[in-house]
């Protein structure tokens, strides 16, 4: 009777040959398989291992990992979870071999691994025929290949019993090579343990088989080993291009980035490109700006009012490729356009000449007013009075700001020129009643324009207030966004009463906190000043009022960026009467002497307009959004004083009045309804 001590049990295992007809199943306690031949087992535990993990090394030296002997464990290294095998990308939950740089495999996976790194095609060629990849398509779209941790569509591939996935291809790779673009040392076929990029595509791939040296850190992908040495495609560039291997760095004309080792060539055109660019699309529609854009290989100065591109805010090398718009002069880095897929979308020639007319159309063709009036003031026409397709009479322009009125357009205080109708309280900012009547929104996929809707209540899409008056709505697709006139004039650069310098807009900041309310910054949109570490929440630096009016005070509040009183007592809020950051924006009034929080005075119905009429489906007469000041009547639907915002019967005889909270439409948005009309 043959017996072995083994370093995972207590007591002596007995080899059992297996040929036994008992009907019990038994499963390996190291890899967890069935048992179907020779094992060793404990008669009292009902422990078993299948032979060959019985006697596995308990310590290894694989030949793709040189830099340490892989360790057998019966269980996970980690104090928490289990490791994921590095051959097989599956969770390890009973043996392991384990190497201190966190590698990791199945003691099944080890061997197999050993087996295909030293060549032993023989055994594994006859556990399994390669199979086509005609066979079986929907199961290869989720498999990818060991080696080179790509999809297997398209290509033959060999599929062994085990359980993992080879291209065909791939099945002979010599386990070293020499390689043109490092000179000095050989390169080994080893797991990318240390996670370093590749030096031809600067990708990283974490899991599957790489070139690597070691002494230098330098590794190649598999498929980078022997790029092709000619490529052609007439849709971008109508030479083609030739594959130049050399240790050396070099610009790339189309995107002009650096790149090592490996270029591509243009003789004619006297281009050096990376290989991804030369495929690169000519012609694109960002989200970022109005127009198509179109790839060139150098900009001239008079062809862009700013070297900055508009979206990382660093400086766009004018002598190599970038994306451009003639008509506005915008430049932008190739990278920065195509960084993400769902940023653009390509286009032909043919589209980009349509699109382009279109777009250029669009701010003339169907104008927001018509002229009725209009006076010379010097050298500037100025329009006196205009028809505005949102209103029924003729507006008239105003610079007297008398008492407290709202814009019907942007639901603010007017406090500067406006237009106003003589014969109904209708009144609109002089910027709003100038608003183009259909406008491309930034940042949304699709780039039809948006067309301007007055009297609408609704909640924005972009910054999520509920809004009334004048909103950009989609027409074309089922997406049934609305967009705030603040939120559509989105800008890549702003200037902020809080700073000196200019801001620059950056979609993610990563860290920081905001300078106008005191909040973290860190996966925000934020508007920043690099030079002075400023940040502000992009809805701090648009959506704040600079002039808006709170019940607990008779005069406007001004927005007030810096307290110039030290006396800490003075770093109250006059609202809710807690403590007040002296380092964070506020609302003053410099008459009382009264200060209050951003949120005590920035309610989530600021954007609605006081004296917008609605009608509700159980209340017979229009109703008429008030806030009272003084006198506090009783809501009819659930009795409490109506404090704050209210829905006010316009017929004087009935006294009906309601919470807005009360309301059917206030419920109608809690259900998800984006927009209501209002009369």
């Amino acid at each position: 009777m043959e017996v072995l001590p083994h370093f995972s049990h207590v007591h002596p295992l007995v080899f059992n040959d297996g040929r036994s007809h008992e009907s019990e199943e038994v499963y390996c306690c190291a890899c967890g398989e069935l048992v179907s031949g020779p094992r060793f087992s404990c008669v009292d535990c009902g422990f078993h291992l299948d032979k060959n993990c019985a006697e596995a090394l308990v310590e290894v030296n694989q030949p793709f990992h040189h830099k340490h002997n892989l360790k057998l464990m019966t269980s996970s290294p980690y104090v928490e979870g289990n490791p994921i095998c590095g051959f097989c990308n599956n969770i390890c939950e009973k043996f392991v071999y384990h190497c201190s740089c966190s590698l990791s495999f199945h003691i099944k996976c080890a061997f197999l691994s050993y087996k295909f790194l030293v060549k032993n095609s023989r055994e594994l060629v006859h556990q399994d025929k390669p199979i086509s990849s005609e066979c079986d398509s929907q199961k290869l779209k989720k498999v990818i290949c060991f080696a080179c941790q790509k999809s297997l569509l398209g290509s033959d591939y060999i599929s062994p019993d085990s359980g993992f996935y080879l291209h065909k291809k791939y099945f002979d790779l010599p386990l070293e090579i020499s390689h043109l673009s490092h000179r000095h040392h050989s390169l080994f076929l080893q797991f990318n343990s240390d996670h370093l990029p590749c030096k031809i595509c600067f990708k990283i791939q974490y899991r599957g088989l790489v070139y690597c040296c070691s002494i230098c850190k330098f590794v190649l992908h598999i498929e980078c080993v022997s790029p092709p040495p000619i490529i052609e495609d007439p849709s971008t560039h109508e030479h083609p291009f030739t594959r130049c291997l050399r240790e050396w760095s070099f610009n790339c004309d189309v995107c002009g980035t650096l790149g090592n080792y490996v270029s591509y060539n243009c003789s004619t055109c006297c281009l050096m490109v990376h290989k991804k660019c030369i495929s690169l699309p000519r012609f694109i529609k960002s989200l970022w700006h109005d127009h198509p854009i179109s790839h060139k290989y150098f900009v001239v100065d008079n062809e862009c009012t700013t070297h900055d591109c508009p979206l990382c805010h660093e400086e766009v090398n004018m002598a190599c490729g970038s994306y451009n718009c003639s008509k506005c002069k915008f430049v932008i880095h190739v990278n920065c356009a195509l960084q993400d897929a769902q940023d653009y979308y390509k286009i032909s020639k043919d589209e980009f000449d349509k699109l382009l007319n279109a777009m250029l159309e669009v701010g003339t063709m169907n104008p927001s007013f018509s002229v009725r009036n209009m006076i010379k003031v010097g050298e500037k026409m100025i329009n006196m009075e205009i028809e505005h397709f949102s209103h029924q009479h003729n507006l008239v322009l105003s610079d007297e700001v008398k008492e407290r009125r709202y814009c019907d357009g942007c639901s603010q205080l007017i406090l500067t020129s406006f237009y106003c109708c003589l014969e109904c309280d209708f009144f609109l900012h002089k910027s709003c009643a100038e608003l183009p009547r259909k406008k491309q929104i930034l940042g949304i996929f699709h780039q039809d324009p948006f067309v301007l809707t007055p009297n609408c209540i609704f909640i924005c899409s972009d910054c999520g207030c509920l809004c009334s008056g004048f909103a950009y709505k989609c027409e074309v697709y089922l997406c049934r966004d609305h967009i705030c006139v603040r939120c559509a004039e989105t800008a890549f650069s702003c200037m902020s009463g809080g700073h000196e310098h200019l801001l620059l807009l950056y979609r993610t900041y990563l860290g920081g906190y905001c300078n106008a309310c005191g909040g973290s910054a860190g996966g925000y949109t934020v508007y920043r000043c690099k030079a002075c570490n400023f940040n502000v929440h992009s809805g701090c630096a648009t959506l704040l009022p600079q002039t808006t009016w709170h019940k607990s005070d008779r005069h406007c509040l001004i927005l007030t960026y810096h307290e110039d009183n030290d006396y800490s007592q003075y770093h109250y809020c006059d609202v809710c009467e807690k403590e007040r950051s002296p380092n964070t924006w506020f609302y003053h009034c410099p008459i009382c002497d009264n200060s209050a929080h951003l949120s005590c005075v920035l309610r989530d119905d600021l954007f609605l307009k006081r004296g917008s009429k609605i009608k509700e489906s159980d209340h017979p007469h229009t109703l008429m959004f008030v806030e009272k000041v003084y006198d506090y009547p009783e809501c009819h639907k659930c009795g409490h004083r109506c404090m704050d915002l209210a829905l006010e019967c316009l017929d004087a005889e009935c006294k009906y009045i309601i919470h807005w909270e009360c309301s059917t439409s206030f419920q109608l948005f809690q259900n998800g309804t984006v927009a209501l009309t209002v009369n």
